[in-house]
């Protein structure tokens, strides 16, 4: 029998693997972001360093890097409204507005011109409702591993519509985050454990070097 090492080294052949950044964008894990607890706990936490190094590592070793990005019309043409999240958000300070700064990528993460940037108007799942399951088969995606933010909400909706996309979903517990800190572990350990391989982000590197 493999071991959990070669296992995720298995699963994460570079040639089948891309790499997804859920929302890991200024306006919402920025130092000025509409939800500061969530960006303080990106940051304080090391998540967002993590998913730095992750995607620097993508780069180096020809994985593909696919960031998901949650942004609006400033006309709110298209946005879901069936939710508290989506009235709550419509009354931050900061909105996601297309073609501001608070949808660009977030510092550090690094961003190629090989990157694929994939924008939603709608809706909690980075891929349910967009082009992201087309995207990933044409680059001949068997895993996918799931970073960024919210273990509350979008980092589960990404997992389980992968898994149930049929794809290896991989998650380095250390490159998510949600609030509170506690939750991101329990949403791990309880839940994501269940349906996906949960490593570090130091054993993805290694695999991948």
């Amino acid at each position: 029998m493999p071991s959990d090492a070669a296992r995720l080294s298995a699963q994460l052949d570079p040639a089948s693997t891309v790499l997804l950044t859920v929302e890991c964008q200024r306006g919402v894990v920025g130092p000025d972001g509409a939800l500061p607890e969530l960006a303080e706990a990106a940051r304080a936490s090391g998540a967002l360093a993590n998913v730095a190094r992750l995607v620097a590592a993508a780069h180096d070793t020809g994985v593909q890097v696919l960031h998901a990005i949650a942004e609006r019309r400033p006309d709110g043409r298209g946005a879901s409204h069936n939710a508290r999240l989506f009235r709550a958000a419509e009354r931050l300070p900061v909105r996601q507005l297309a073609g501001s700064t608070a949808v660009r990528v977030a510092e550090p993460i690094p961003v190629t011109e090989d990157d694929l940037i994939v924008r939603r108007l709608h809706g909690l799942s980075p891929i349910a409702g967009t082009e992201v399951d087309a995207l990933l088969r044409n680059a001949g995606c068997r895993t996918l591993v799931v970073t960024g933010v919210s273990a509350n909400v979008a980092i589960p909706n990404a997992v389980f519509d992968a898994v149930n996309l049929g794809y290896t979903a991989v998650v380095p517990g250390d490159a998510i985050a949600g609030v509170p800190a506690e939750y991101t572990a329990a949403m791990l350990r309880n839940t994501l454990a269940l349906v996906a391989t949960v490593t570090t982000t130091e054993d993805v590197l290694t695999s991948w070097r």
